[in-house]
């Protein structure tokens, strides 16, 4: 793994806050009715995704994920003004438009969606490694999902598979405590998520999800046994998230004081303060960053607000008639 350097730090502190001023950003405009239908945010979760890329190569590894999608692949060299683009259903945007806020994609930069099905990513995340082994790759897929999503039985199939033909994947459970808005406490009667690799006998461990140093150190151990042909390995990260499951969450199901306990290890202010106690940097060249943040975030929001939505035609071209289709008669 690259050695965690001073420039290492400042790429944390600014990609982190830039991810979680975006997510602000769509929050807001969420409410203006700019963006449409559900919208999952990340605050909270960055050093999951920042402590991750330091782990993997860029040039050829890959990545999927649930419908908490928008900062991955602007990680993974996504233009953010796109990808704000796809969330106003703009023609700019990564999917002209079509697919919004859970169906983010990029075949350019190997990052294959945000999918709206819980787990259905799962089973996708084994057959991109599966591809990989067969054309003789040494590129690992990171398969990421939610708490929620580790109760779906296509992971027991897909977990079986990938140990038996030893896949470079590494599984990713983000578990930010809650799924949609049930405690994993009421949901199994185990807590410790990441045992359920134990049943087939593959490399499983929990990680601190909050600090971006202990993520890329599990990741790099786990992405390195996958590319040297160990086989899949299940690292439950765990993390958690400041916002509600979608923008629609009322968050019934915990306190203001449990978050605000939680926000005392924020990634971000915890990759802060060891940037100043070093001296990577100084309080005003912290603001420095903060400023370039912010106009990065108006950028995207100026480029979406002014891009044009899709030509309605546009629609048309993924769908097809038959019109030699069987048993529906074309002429009365």
């Amino acid at each position: 793994m690259q050695k965690i350097t001073k420039e290492v730090y400042l790429k944390w502190y600014e990609d982190m806050l830039f991810w979680r001023k975006f997510e602000d950003k769509l929050a807001a405009v969420y409410i203006q009715q700019k963006v449409r239908g559900f919208l999952h945010l990340y605050n909270g979760q960055e050093a999951v995704l920042a402590g991750a890329l330091h782990a993997m190569d860029l040039t050829k590894d890959k990545m999927i994920t649930a419908y908490r999608n928008h900062v991955q692949p602007i990680g993974m060299g996504v233009d953010p003004k796109r990808v704000m683009a796809e969330l106003y259903g703009k023609a700019t945007g990564t999917s002209q438009g079509l697919g919004g806020s859970m169906h983010i994609f990029s075949k350019e930069h190997r990052f294959y969606g945000g999918h709206g099905i819980v787990g259905g990513q799962i089973p996708l995340g084994a057959g991109i490694a599966f591809g990989d082994k067969y054309h003789d790759s040494d590129a690992v897929t990171l398969c990421c999902f939610g708490d929620g999503a580790a109760r779906q039985g296509s992971l027991h199939e897909t977990f079986n598979m990938a140990m038996l033909w030893k896949l470079p994947v590494v599984f990713v459970c983000e578990n930010n405590g809650y799924a949609m808005g049930t405690s994993v406490e009421r949901t199994a009667n185990h807590t410790d998520i990441w045992k359920l690799g134990r049943g087939y006998e593959m490399p499983s461990g929990p990680v601190d999800g909050m600090n971006p140093i202990k993520v890329a150190e599990a990741f790099d151990e786990a992405i390195q046994r996958a590319r040297n042909g160990g086989g899949p390995s299940f690292l439950e990260v765990k993390t958690y998230r400041y916002r509600g499951h979608s923008m629609s969450d009322a968050q019934h199901y915990r306190t203001k004081d449990e978050v605000e306990e939680y926000k005392k290890i924020d990634p971000i202010t915890q990759v802060k303060d060891i940037i100043l106690e070093k001296k990577y940097a100084t309080e005003d060249e912290i603001k420095e960053i903060d400023k370039r943040v912010k106009a990065r975030v108006s950028e995207c929001e100026k480029f979406a607000e002014e891009s044009p939505y899709p030509d309605k035609n546009v629609m048309y071209d993924a769908v097809y008639e038959q019109e030699d289709y069987p048993f529906i008669p074309h002429k009365l």
